[in-house]
């Protein structure tokens, strides 16, 4: 199923994408649960899914201004140079395959739009750079968690855009923080989507004004879903809503030094078949 966060006629809402259309279940859940992150925290999602037997779609899916899929969570944590082969892409970071654990950063939560809504790239930068992810939802909190036990943990799958400011990355000696957390530089979207078997690969296609520039699988992760799930469980408590954006695939035909930088009017789109698409415009952020 397809679970949504939106506004929708004046009030902030969730629901299920059903076809071109969304089963409210604010409408049928509240007051017990005034958003998908309460369900999540309350482990009510067989209520959640039983509320759609039996009634037709509340309002249009194009009716829909989407939010992040799930507003509220404690964390959204990224994984960096998760890819085979980044390396010849990103020589400034160097490859990562021979490393023993994970490369790690948070980004908040306003750094992300929703499907549809537009990315700002902000006057300070001309380097805004895309990187199209598949980001792991929890639904059950879990510290320490073996990794065949891992996947149990997750409660679906969404897509993202993990923009970043290029030229921010160091503006510090030893951080990437400032060029991670740009606000409305990244989206992530258009939903949550459950029932994906996380033990096959998934196929990510990026396109940039229509032309593919990014194209692989997850088969090429360096640390693979399991991996991540159980090292980061190491050191502190996953809970529900907290989300994991999984590392980015190589672009396709471009090296350091060579980077194309969005700018205004650009589109991104973001295509996974288990998942959907999300696709957001650019804008030049007023300063």
């Amino acid at each position: 199923m397809q679970f949504a966060s939106y506004n929708i006629r004046g009030r902030t809402s969730f629901g299920i994408v059903v076809g071109d259309g969304i089963v409210d279940l604010r409408l049928r859940l509240s007051p017990r649960y005034q958003s998908l992150f309460d369900v999540l925290r309350a482990g009510a999602m067989d209520e959640a899914q039983a509320a759609l037997t039996g009634v037709r779609a509340d309002f249009p899916v194009a009716e829909a201004e989407f939010l992040n899929p799930v507003v509220g969570g404690e964390k959204i944590l990224c994984i960096g140079v998760n890819y085979a082969n980044r390396g010849a892409e990103l020589t400034s970071a160097g490859g990562n395959e021979d490393a023993k654990y994970p490369s790690m950063f948070f980004k908040p939560p306003n750094a992300f739009v929703g499907h549809n809504q537009p990315i700002l790239r902000p006057p300070e930068s001309e380097q805004l750079e895309y990187e199209g992810e598949i980001a792991l939802v929890i639904g059950k909190t879990g510290r320490r968690i073996p990794k065949e036990r891992a996947l149990e943990h997750v409660i679906g799958v969404t897509m993202c855009n993990e923009g970043t400011i290029r030229d921010w990355i160091r503006h510090g000696r030893f951080n990437v923080t400032q060029g991670k957390s740009w606000e409305s530089t990244g989206s992530m979207g258009p939903w949550m989507t459950t029932g994906v078997d996380l033990t096959k690969p998934l196929h990510i296609t990026v396109k940039i004004n229509g032309e593919v520039t990014q194209d692989d699988t997850t088969d090429s992760m360096i640390f693979k879903f399991i991996d991540i799930l159980s090292y980061v469980s190491t050191f502190m408590t996953l809970k529900p809503g907290d989300i994991i954006v999984t590392g980015t695939p190589t672009k396709l035909n471009q090296k350091d030094g060579e980077r194309k930088w969005l700018k205004a009017g650009d589109e991104f789109e973001m295509h996974v078949p288990e998942i959907g698409t999300l696709r957001n415009k650019v804008m030049d952020e007023k300063a």
